[in-house]
């Protein structure tokens, strides 16, 4: 009857470790290549008060496309978001034992990590998956929030070994990053307002589907769009589709006139 850890993941581990994402092994006969699903591009961008994640989304199997609709960005907490790249299953598992890692926290301990103290959290859950990524079942994920000490967004990356960074402005991850990155370099103004970071993110995603075989673009038949949420100081919020569609439809209009997107002033 003692209490337990703060940690969820400390107390899976000691309990019943066979259930944490890195415990597995690879089934025999199955490689971690063309046969099992992977996300791809993940983009997000601050604007003062807060900031953007999107993704795209397809899934693919080597060259084949597993799935036209994905969801790759969820509500960690009330004041954050992860997304994931790399290995759909296993970012998935992730994603969902990083959610309830931040809850048992703030039961156990009643208060909520800071978002570095979250970050940092993470960093340990994807070290605890290096021995699937020395398979070849990599999870990268991506993670943003409003940090409320700071009043301000800020955004974490990761490598696969579990290494944390803090980037600045905006970054990306997933095979359609490159591209991504560069559209957002063009982009990003310190001032950029919440819709025209939005704008910015698909913006972006459509660079990286442009270049990116892996990237899914807007799908206007199917009426599938990229996934974008916002976290600010009222919290985590997930736009609608209706709005992030119209957005998007605005986006592709103009590059029918403009196939290569906005432009930048050289001075």
């Amino acid at each position: 009857m003692s209490q337990g850890p703060p940690s969820f993941t400390e107390f899976l581990s000691s309990y019943s470790p066979g259930l944490l994402p890195g415990s597995r092994e690879l089934p025999a006969g199955v490689s971690a290549g063309d046969q099992i699903p992977h996300g791809t591009t993940i983009v997000t961008i601050t604007f003062p008060g807060g900031v953007v994640m999107a993704g795209d989304r397809r899934a693919t199997a080597g060259n084949v496309i597993a799935q036209r609709d994905i969801e790759k960005v969820y509500r960690a907490d009330e004041y954050s978001a992860v997304a994931i790249a790399g290995t759909a299953g296993i970012g998935l598992e992730v994603v969902r034992l990083f959610q309830v890692e931040l809850e048992h926290y703030e039961k156990m301990e009643g208060r909520t990590l800071s978002l570095e103290g979250k970050a940092n959290r993470l960093a340990t859950m994807v070290r605890g998956n290096l021995g699937m990524a020395l398979q070849g079942l990599v999870v990268v994920p991506l993670f943003a929030g409003y940090d409320e000490d700071q009043d301000k967004g800020r955004i974490f990356s990761y490598d696969p070994a579990g290494g944390r960074y803090e980037e600045h402005d905006f970054y990306s991850i997933g095979s359609g990053s490159v591209f991504a990155r560069g559209a957002l370099k063009k982009l990003f103004r310190p001032e950029l307002s919440q819709e025209d970071a939005v704008v910015a993110s698909i913006q972006a995603l459509y660079d990286a589907a442009d270049d990116d075989s892996a990237t899914g673009g807007p799908d206007l038949t199917r009426r599938i769009f990229p996934m974008v949420a916002v976290v600010t100081a009222d919290g985590y919020r997930r736009l609608p589709d209706e709005e992030v569609g119209g957005l998007t439809e605005r986006v592709v209009e103009g590059r029918m006139r403009s196939p290569g997107g906005p432009s930048a002033p050289l001075l």
